[in-house]
């Protein structure tokens, strides 16, 4: 197949390229941008005048809810919302029931992926069998298989020695550890500490819970030397303790969800039990510091934190309803959004979607690792062609996802996705 996409606008956060011009892709490669042979003749042309062509979106945190979970999520539905939402790689983590803690678990959650010729699917495999804290999964068999790192998804690992013992294994192989910063015993509430929480009676989710893990995480990987990406930084405390260990060196890197990076704990409203999502929504001065640590650089990335809940589990008191909310056909809307407000400009915006991320996941792509989150000639064509004038107001029945819960039912926000190319394939075209 091949393609011309005409006239769009075209920026490469990774290369600083901002240009109106054509770009070519053959073969599943981009083989020219801006200079296109004058016997380049495409199968299809895309006229994308007035749109943003920029590198498929890279989402570092995405439920699939497969397997184990069907009833809130379908591999096909979930897929389909992520090239919706312009993203053509997308992190699962391994809390699927089984958990990805066997090499066949993953192969077979890839092979079904990819059979669906949509997003690519990175899986992050358990750090320790069944998350249970106790024993260090087969590593290298699960590298071997396609995990991309080693997580232990929402589950607080208790017991020190054995992340100690974890870190030192990753730091002999090179691989990735990716942790959630969540004091055990602290992070039990259902909501953030704090006067509006005690007013509620609500369950609160001291600082201290994501400040304790993350002094304990940085002294282990000072210890180990161990690679360590931080999951979902939610206080501003966090974000100063972040900048303070990339300010020495360590090898660690951090993401922050849409959730936390729009909304406060004030958007419970009247238990509103759309807005109870892991970690808790916290205070105006939290979401003003990771605005700020997104924008300077000390968190790297913007996720979705993707996590579909059905009905039953969601139409529920606050406090015992399920966390989660639908995210992945927002993220490049609400990414817009912070960008106009916060005055970051559009290439941030995007590079905290795409080159950012891909070089979090970095050596762990493989042969797409040169070219992933980037527009290069000779670069894998996973592309997201976006109009940035078009606004929208989000209804949860529209969505792609099985999930229809989000804290953004009935916002006005800028930006949609017109086409999205994975591989030199379209993967998702919006009718017109």
């Amino acid at each position: 197949m091949k393609i011309l996409i005409k006239s769009g606008r075209v920026i490469d956060p990774a290369t600083h390229f901002d240009e109106i011009c054509d770009v070519a892709i053959a073969a599943g490669r981009i083989i020219a941008i801006k200079n296109i042979a004058p016997g380049f003749l495409p199968n299809r042309t895309l006229d994308a005048s007035g749109c943003v062509v920029t590198p498929g979106l890279v989402d570092l945190a995405v439920r699939l809810r497969e397997p184990g979970h069907e009833h809130e999520g379908m591999l096909e539905s979930e897929m389909a919302a992520a090239v919706a939402g312009g993203i053509t790689g997308l992190v699962c983590p391994p809390d699927t029931d089984p958990v990805l803690d066997e090499p066949g678990l993953v192969e077979m959650l890839k092979m079904r992926a990819e059979k669906l010729h949509q997003a690519r699917v990175f899986p992050l495999g358990a750090l320790t069998r069944n998350l249970q804290g106790e024993v260090l999964t087969e590593m290298v068999e699960l590298t071997e298989a396609g995990c991309v790192g080693f997580g232990q998804a929402e589950v607080p690992l208790a017991n020190t020695q054995v992340l100690l013992r974890a870190l030192q294994y990753a730091s002999t192989f090179g691989y990735t550890v990716w942790l959630r910063p969540q004091e055990l015993y602290l992070g039990t509430g259902v909501a953030a500490s704090g006067p509006l929480a005690t007013r509620m009676g609500l369950a609160g989710v001291p600082v201290a819970a994501e400040t304790i893990a993350l002094h304990t995480i940085f002294e282990l990987t000072r210890a180990t030397g161990a690679r360590v990406h931080l999951c979902r930084l939610s206080s501003a405390a966090g974000v100063a303790l972040m900048r303070q260990a990339k300010g020495e060196g360590l090898g660690v890197t951090c993401d922050v969800s849409i959730n936390s990076l729009h909304l406060t704990d004030t958007d419970i409203g009247y238990f509103d039990s759309r807005a109870r999502l892991n970690p808790p929504l916290r205070q105006q001065r939290d979401r003003d510091a990771i605005r700020e640590g997104l924008a300077d650089g000390t968190i790297d990335a913007l996720v979705s934190d993707h996590t579909p809940v059905d009905e039953d589990a969601k139409t529920l008191p606050f406090a015992e309803a399920e966390a989660g909310a639908t995210g992945v056909e927002l993220l490049l809307s609400l990414a817009l959004k912070w960008g106009q407000e916060s005055g970051v400009g559009l290439t941030r915006a995007l590079a905290v979607l795409t080159s950012e991320p891909a070089r979090v996941l970095g050596t762990a792509l493989g042969t797409l690792q040169a070219s992933a989150g980037q527009l290069v000639a000779g670069g894998v064509a996973d592309v997201c062609i976006f109009d940035p004038r078009d606004e929208w107001t989000v209804r949860p029945d529209a969505l792609c996802s099985q999930g229809k819960h989000t804290p953004f039912s009935g916002y006005a926000l800028p930006g949609r996705v017109r086409c999205t190319i994975v591989g030199g394939q379209v993967a998702f075209e919006r009718a017109t």
